[in-house]
């Protein structure tokens, strides 16, 4: 038998222990059942601590802002895979989970730690210019920065931005990301778009979220909306459209 002693853990205990029901020490029915929201007890989950109203409000908007962005990538191939597996809709969850990477949607992390590098910088605006000249010299795209149709701004940046000065928890990381912003536009030339990740990733540090954990905040939010791309494409399928488009590209033996 393995000895498990010296091995332990903090999030919850384990089902086997029927004496007890605990997350972060909490009695899970007594204390959090009925008393936390979802947000609530997933920060929790993650720090141990219960947020504040404001870093709740935080972690709320971000839960929301990128639940779902239409048809995108991850949700097609959750539909496509909910159209080969209909009784088993979390593998089709899954699928598109995995989609949030360094190009969709999980580039929160990367610029998480943009401006968490900046604010150990005393001097943000030289730290900006330094970050800046060096990706455009390396043809670099920093995460959190461009995007393909939100040109010159990202209205989901500027809602994120704005929740943070009302409650209050918009410091030095934001100014970091907004400082690079500016540089980013000076090196470039043309103004580059501050996307949603990229506030996210501020705002995500300004609630004490972990930066290890930003990205697991995104797909936790967008399992949401592809559990419901997948519900709908049992009633109102797409799958074979997209299917029949794939039979029209023309094969090349060339």
């Amino acid at each position: 038998m393995t000895d498990t002693s010296r091995y332990s853990t903090k999030i919850g205990s384990s089902t086997a222990d029927t004496t007890r029901l605990h997350i972060r020490g909490k009695d899970t029915l007594g204390e959090l059942v009925g008393h936390y929201t979802f947000s609530e007890a997933f920060y929790l989950a993650v720090t141990g601590l219960r947020p504040s109203v404001a870093q709740l409000r935080i972690v709320d908007a971000a839960m929301v802002v990128l639940m779902d962005h239409g048809l995108t990538p991850s949700a097609l191939v959750a539909r496509l895979v909910g159209d080969s597996l209909p009784n088993d809709p979390q593998v089709a969850i899954a699928a598109g989970v995995m989609m949030v990477g360094d190009k969709f949607a999980g580039t929160v992390s990367g610029a998480a730690r943009l401006a968490h590098e900046g604010a150990q910088k005393e001097d943000g605006a030289f730290w900006a210019r330094r970050v800046a000249e060096g990706a455009h010299a390396e043809r670099q795209r920093l995460p959190g920065f461009g995007h393909p149709y939100f040109a010159p701004h990202d209205p989901r940046a500027d809602r994120l931005f704005a929740i943070a000065r009302e409650t209050g928890l918009c410091g030095v990381f934001v100014e970091r990301i907004q400082q690079l912003s500016e540089a980013i536009d000076r090196v470039a030339g043309k103004r580059v778009t501050l996307n949603v990740t990229g506030a996210l990733g501020a705002v995500l540090l300004e609630a004490a979220f972990p930066i290890n954990s930003a990205r697991g905040l995104v797909a936790v939010s967008r399992a949401a909306g592809l559990c419901a791309h997948v519900f709908e494409e049992q009633s109102k399928p797409i799958a074979p459209h997209i299917i029949e488009v794939g039979a029209r590209i023309p094969y090349d033996d060339a």
